[in-house]
């Protein structure tokens, strides 16, 4: 990898029926470190050392060894391992049939069912009926990595690497994984918890190893080296952990909305059963320099309601207006300036970027096409507003394919920026990322909010749409609405609503944002 170090002398154990946690910056080396547990290694690397698993020995430069099957991998952003051409049924039906061959063949499909029913409970999915029925870009992102560790399940796997299980939940469905992961280590299975979520990694890990740019800086039991941390990286994630910082508005607010939604009803198509309504949004306004999160459990419907603000799903009724225009329901119908004033950043970065051309090309080019300006000084712009928010030269100008899932979240902000947008739709672009770097990128996004560099009375930022799942980031915002059953259930102004919720679904979601509880017993 050009002589650079992605991981460098690390040494760990993985006892079964225990959870063994790797925390650590974006691109710290964490995923790296998991993936060779499964005997896989980036592209061209070369490697020394080896992985043992139980009686095997895996071989760090080929990967045989045997093991085929005792390693389930949930990755962080599971669309790019799910077919998208197949059904959730098909894909996880494959995986159970091969262990119900041994039954007589009359028997075999019920079987193979029951398995994937019981997969699905385990993974914390309700309603498997309707699920089995959907293609994987009908999931949220939560839904689709409870189908991935259901997948591993149905292998009968005996050590799970679980990156960032908790990334993009909601409060109440973390608390299930958590609790998930917490009896799967009680059958005796290995669990490797890859997490920035450092309550959960309080919560459930066993033993914790810190890792800094490649490396293990510290380890110990994970109550230990919370109690008291011995190196200064790990302080620094420790701290950033305090809450974060209310917003104060710079301007005063402007009374005419930039974004209206009126009488939104927005579907998915659901196989031969047609089309079933998956969100409804009568009014929903939004004024220039205001910051509004959208929150909800998984699968509530957050992003789909965003998608048709940016025109990225198409299949709806009512307006969305733009400064009192409506806009076109496809992005493919809007104009260069509308598709500017209205950018969204996608939760999985990694598919949202050509992997073949560098990083930095790909985020100037929004530039280029939408506003018209000059690649020389689009790419100058890139690389400032790349710089800013945490992302380097030498990182800025490599492929996608060489960036960790938090460094490409970085650039796809970065690129959405570029277009100077009016109204900006983050999805879950906060939840892969370390303390410390969470808090640089709010900071960075409040900043945007606040002001342009022209000082005068029209200078006030874009309006921020942010979905989230974490209350904590959402207290930040001017305004949040809450989303349940595809349905906004309540809205208002955010100290006000998480301090005295009014609908019972705001009220259990801000019970439940306290740490997330292990099972006892």
């Amino acid at each position: 990898m050009g002589g650079r170090a992605i991981v460098d002398r690390v040494s760990l154990r993985v006892p079964p029926g225990r959870v063994t946690a790797l925390v650590g910056s974006s691109g710290s080396g964490k995923t790296t470190t998991g993936l060779a547990l499964l005997g896989e290694f980036p592209v061209g690397a070369r490697v020394t050392g080896e992985v043992r698993r139980a009686t095997a020995v895996l071989g760090a430069a080929d990967g045989s060894g045997g093991t085929e099957g005792l390693v389930g991998y949930v990755p962080q952003h599971p669309a790019a391992v799910l077919n998208p051409a197949r059904r959730i049924s098909a894909l996880l039906t494959d995986i159970a049939r091969p262990r119900v061959r041994h039954l007589p063949r009359r028997l075999r499909r019920d079987a193979a069912r029951a398995q994937v029913l019981q997969a699905l409970a385990d993974a914390r999915l309700p309603d498997a009926e309707t699920l089995l029925r959907r293609h994987p870009h009908q999931l949220s992102g939560g839904q689709q990595q409870r189908v991935v560790l259901a997948q591993a399940l149905l292998l009968g796997a005996r050590i799970i690497v679980a990156d960032e299980p908790t990334t993009g939940q909601d409060a109440l469905t973390k608390g299930l994984v958590v609790e998930q992961l917490a009896t799967l280590a009680a059958r005796g299975i290995a669990v490797v918890l890859l997490s920035h979520d450092l309550d959960v990694v309080r919560s459930l890990a066993d033993e914790v190893h810190v890792m800094r740019a490649g490396r293990v800086v510290e380890s110990g039991p994970t109550q230990h080296v919370w109690s008291a941390p011995r190196h200064e990286w790990t302080r620094r994630l420790l701290a950033a952990r305090t809450p974060l910082p209310a917003r104060t508005a710079a301007t005063a607010p402007v009374e005419r909305p930039v974004l209206r939604v009126r009488d939104l009803v927005a579907r998915h198509r659901d196989g031969s059963r047609g089309s079933a309504v998956t969100v409804r949004a009568p009014e929903l306004d939004l004024r220039a320099g205001e910051f509004l999160a959208v929150v909800g459990r998984s699968g509530s419907g957050k992003t789909t309601l965003a998608r048709c603000l940016a025109g990225l799903h198409r299949d709806h009724e009512g307006e969305v207006l733009l400064d009192g225009t409506p806009l076109p329901r496809s992005l493919r119908d809007r104009t260069r300036g509308q598709l500017a004033a209205v950018q969204y950043v996608f939760q999985d970065a990694r598919a949202a970027f050509d992997e073949h051309r560098p990083v930095l090309r790909q985020v100037a080019r929004t530039a280029v096409r939408l506003r018209g300006v000059d690649t020389v000084i689009a790419e100058t712009e890139a690389q400032a507003t790349l710089t800013r928010l945490g992302l380097p030269p030498e990182l800025a100008r490599r492929l996608p394919t060489q960036l960790s899932g938090g460094e490409l979240q970085r650039a796809a902000l970065a690129r959405a920026l570029l277009a100077h947008p009016r109204v900006l739709v983050c999805d879950e672009i906060t939840s892969g990322l370390d303390t410390v770097s969470r808090r640089g990128i709010l900071d960075v996004l409040m900043g945007l909010l606040s002001a342009d560099e022209d000082p005068g009375p029209a200078s006030v930022g874009p309006a921020l749409v942010l979905i989230t799942h974490d209350l904590e980031t959402a207290s930040v915002a001017d305004r949040i609405a809450v989303v349940d059953a595809g349905e906004i259930v309540e809205q208002g102004p955010a100290r006000r609503l998480l301090t005295a919720p009014r609908h019972a679904f705001t009220a259990s979601l801000v019970a439940t944002a306290a740490r997330p509880r292990v099972p006892q017993g």
